[in-house]
């Protein structure tokens, strides 16, 4: 696929916890749409009639991946980033890069248009920021099997190991933004 130096695609990559929601949601409230690749894992589980739960999602998640490959929540994030294009928008939020694998197909399939982002926070604030969100919140065992599981099943190392940006979250919210507006300016992302 040809280079569309017009288009900028920006991929945040994280383990939960990081602070993705934080950036993405400063980058968004801009005015710039947003892909969200554990909004495919949500609407599958409603498709097949599961409700939002830790206990249900780690499961579903594994099984959908097993069954219908390791790219499939790629696949249509790349539809739903295409769909974006086609109808004039040139810049892209993608929100939860996971795997090696998403990586590897959208950098094929964007090749000078993707940048990747990875925030990180130390485990310990991490598991902190999980235990105290309001939707979902883990506890620290949780949190640790959520961890081990995204490294191991899912591959999470290798995009945040790789990427091409990191922003370190171990502040407020005002020092991200501080990273993001550096990141955003690098890129030329916006207009």
């Amino acid at each position: 696929m040809s280079i569309n130096k017009d288009i900028k695609i920006i991929a945040f990559v994280g383990l939960p916890g990081a602070g993705k929601s934080v950036a993405v949601d400063y980058i968004t409230n801009k005015g710039y749409p947003k892909v969200y690749f554990g909004g495919v894992i949500l609407d599958a589980m409603t498709e097949a009639g599961l409700e939002h739960t830790q206990e249900n999602e780690k499961p579903f998640r594994e099984e959908i991946r097993e069954k219908e490959g390791k790219d499939f929540v790629v696949k249509r994030i790349i539809k739903q980033i295409n769909d974006l294009i086609e109808v004039g928008q040139h810049r892209i939020i993608a929100d939860g890069l996971y795997s090696w694998t998403e990586y590897k197909v959208l950098k094929k399939e964007f090749p000078g248009e993707l940048s990747v982002v990875a925030i990180v926070t130390t485990k310990k604030l991490r598991h902190r920021r999980l235990a105290n969100r309001p939707v979902r919140p883990l506890t620290q065992e949780e949190s640790n099997k959520r961890d081990w599981a995204e490294i191991e099943g899912l591959e999470k190392g290798g995009p945040i190991a790789i990427a091409d940006h990191y922003i370190i979250n171990n502040g407020d919210f005002n020092n991200v933004y501080k990273q993001l507006d550096v990141i955003l300016d690098e890129e030329k992302f916006l207009k």
